[in-house]
């Protein structure tokens, strides 16, 4: 393996470029139009245009994805997060094509990829699960069958998308009333969304907190579990904050969930980096929810406690190394993590995106204080992806100390010329719940239906300058390629403006000079 081409963008695409830097591979970006400019096109060794803005045109494009591999002389290709990533044909059209793909093999994307079938396994497994349908509900069954199986379960029941994540395709269903309505719903997101209607039910856990499981496996049968993470505050079913460890996972619990979820992997004989999702519920049991089939968001807060870099070892195992990690020392935690997802949205306008041109950016460090993003000040947020700008990581000796030290990183987050969620997370971090610990999944929305619209706050006068003067001292920097890019309707694309990464010229001057102004 020489050379891995990149198939996602932003925060993920920087993150799988540096662990290339790492290890002395070259790197292969892909961008659409608007990420002409964008850091990761910058960083990589080569970039390649896909496409136009739209996903389905652009980063969707298994085609356009192979091709650039092909034209670039990329052996290997990383998905990434989100896109592509969990779909097996994507997968085995790398495998058709030569290229190794670093995540897991196509059968098991599909297998674990059905929520029906994923259910299935774990049980097959030894490991208890929600209690639910056990078969899919396609488009053709009526509601009725549904509405038998509903009452056969027990109300409150969750309808959920069989190819589903991310919280899409998902209803809760309160009682008989309002099931037709919700599975229509949940249908049309479910086709929408993954190209498949298909749901099945679940029944509701009253408060029940989300625990997860990091695992890794090699294609020589060995599978280590890592530390569980924390995933309980939520809205509207999308994570916002994780921590590792839990708060109330024990040890005893600790082996008992690390021991199940490998015994998963083991049965579906998985390769690469996943997770396995549990169900908490109040008197401690557990139950498997799903696997996530990639590499998930919140990895970095488990490289802060572990101290493994999860995607040096995708890379490792991709091109068939042994996995020799001590599992005892993979589910120790090292001290405690946490990781905000910082987006942008206006949580004041109900977390609406707030695409835009970052006009200042003042990232946080310090001790224990990581961020993994994909933007800089200059960088525009497009309209037509996931908003997400970064993922800020703490991380402490205990979990007072990391929940002080996220506190501090926030109070030192600047991003102005576009509304973000730091307000928001500085407001959660100081709640007596999150502090003690004392949430479950619907804790979140249900505190912010008591706040009742009151704001999380907004720009003040300084601020408003500060961005107006970065946004001019930047106003050079935009729309720069690095000068080895490649355009998939031929020829290169060229260079606009001086070598990438320059930090050099007076416009970076004049971001000091922002600085200190905002100091």
């Amino acid at each position: 393996m020489r050379k891995i081409l990149i198939a996602n963008r932003g925060e993920i695409a920087v993150r799988v470029i540096r662990a290339c830097r790492d290890m002395g591979l070259a790197s292969v970006a892909v961008y659409a139009e608007c990420d002409r400019a964008a850091r990761h096109v910058r960083m990589a060794d080569e970039a390649v245009a896909i496409g136009p803005n739209p996903p389905a045109d652009s980063y969707l494009r298994i085609d356009r994805l192979i091709d650039a591999a092909a034209q670039t002389g990329a052996d290997a290709v990383h998905p990434g997060y989100g896109f592509l990533a969990e779909n097996e044909d994507f997968a085995a059209a790398c495998r058709d094509a030569g290229l190794r793909f670093i995540g897991p093999t196509p059968e098991a994307i599909a297998l674990m990829g059905s929520k029906t079938a994923a259910r299935a396994e774990a049980v097959k497994a030894g490991v208890p699960v929600v209690p639910g349908s056990d078969d899919p509900f396609g488009a053709d069954v009526p509601d009725a069958t549904i509405a038998a199986a509903a009452e056969q379960i027990g109300y409150p029941v969750m309808i959920k998308a069989v190819a589903g994540g991310g919280g899409k395709g998902m209803r809760l269903v309160a009682d008989p009333g309002g099931l037709a309505s919700a599975i229509r719903a949940a249908r049309s997101e479910a086709g929408a969304a993954f190209g498949d209607s298909a749901i099945y039910l679940e029944r509701r856990l009253i408060r029940p907190r989300h625990i997860e499981v990091q695992l890794l496996g090699d294609a020589h049968g060995h599978v280590v579990p890592f530390v569980e993470r924390e995933c309980s505050i939520q809205r509207r079913h999308q994570k916002v904050i994780e921590e590792t460890p839990s708060a109330v996972v024990s040890p005893k619990l600790r082996a008992q969930l690390t021991s199940a979820a490998a015994a998963v992997a083991r049965a579906v004989r998985y390769t690469n980096a996943g997770t396995i999702e549990f169900l908490l519920d109040e008197d401690g049991r557990f139950y498997f929810l799903e696997m996530n089939t990639r590499l998930q968001v919140e990895h970095p807060v488990t490289e802060m406690v572990t101290g493994v870099d999860l995607v040096r070892w995708q890379i490792r195992i991709a091109r068939g190394e042994r996995l020799d990690l001590d599992p005892a020392v993979a589910i120790t935690p090292r001290g405690h993590g946490i990781e905000c997802r910082i987006y942008a949205e206006d949580p004041d306008a109900g977390f609406m995106p707030s695409p835009g041109r970052i006009a200042a950016m003042r990232v946080p460090a310090g001790p224990g204080i990581r961020d993994d993003s994909g933007v800089e000040a200059g960088a525009e947020i497009p309209i037509y992806y996931d908003p997400l700008i970064s993922k800020l990581v703490a991380w402490g000796a205990d979990r007072r100390e990391a929940i002080d030290r996220m506190q501090r990183a926030l109070r030192e987050y600047d991003i102005l010329g576009i509304r973000t969620t730091v307000p928001f997370f500085r407001w959660m971090l100081a709640q007596p719940a999150f502090e003690s610990a004392v949430f479950h999944t619907g804790y979140l929305d249900e505190l912010l239906q008591q706040r009742q619209g009151e704001p999380f706050g907004s720009p003040d006068k300084e601020d408003e300058e500060v961005a107006a003067l970065a946004a001019a001292a930047y106003t050079t920097y935009v729309g720069r390629v690095p000068p080895s890019t490649h355009d998939m309707r031929g020829g290169p694309a060229g260079n606009r403006g001086g070598p990438a990464g320059n930090r050099g010229g007076p416009g970076w001057k004049s971001v000091a000079r922002a600085e200190s102004l905002r100091e």
